[in-house]
């Protein structure tokens, strides 16, 4: 069984798990005692330069920038951050925009997701890692 990457276990929280998923702990197990546990997200952003991004995400830029016509119904919409890897807002901060993917049939995995302030990440994996846009480079 594949762990997330972006839980990190700490105190032995990963031996239990494993003796847990393998048929129960063992008695040694049991009677040692653990480090409470805790749960850690990942840092999980990264940074790309603005110029490095595909020409069809300077596209959606412009598009969020004149306030639309978008061309996906769901632009715009409210991204609620599930993943948890964006940094923490209430709920409605962020906002996401489709990046067309060339050869796509539906909307394809690319978003720029915007907050409310002049943040804004990008995604090519639709959620699974996002990269921080660096408009000054």
């Amino acid at each position: 069984m594949r762990i997330p990457p972006r839980i990190a276990t700490l105190g032995g929280v990963a031996a239990l798990a494993s003796s847990l998923l393998l048929g129960g702990a063992s008695a040694s197990a049991a009677a040692t005692p653990q480090a409470p546990v805790t749960y850690a997200f990942v840092a999980s952003v990264g940074s790309v330069c603005y110029a490095n991004l595909p020409a069809q995400a300077h596209d959606t830029q412009g598009l969020i920038d004149r306030g639309g016509p978008f061309p996906y119904k769901q632009d715009g919409e409210v991204f609620r951050n599930d993943e948890q890897l964006l940094p923490s807002q209430s709920q409605g901060y962020y906002h996401e925009y489709t990046v067309i993917t060339p050869g796509s049939a539906d909307r394809g995995a690319r978003r720029i997701i915007a907050g409310r302030t002049d943040e804004e990440y990008y995604t090519s994996d639709h959620y699974a890692s996002f990269n921080k846009i660096n408009f000054s480079c």
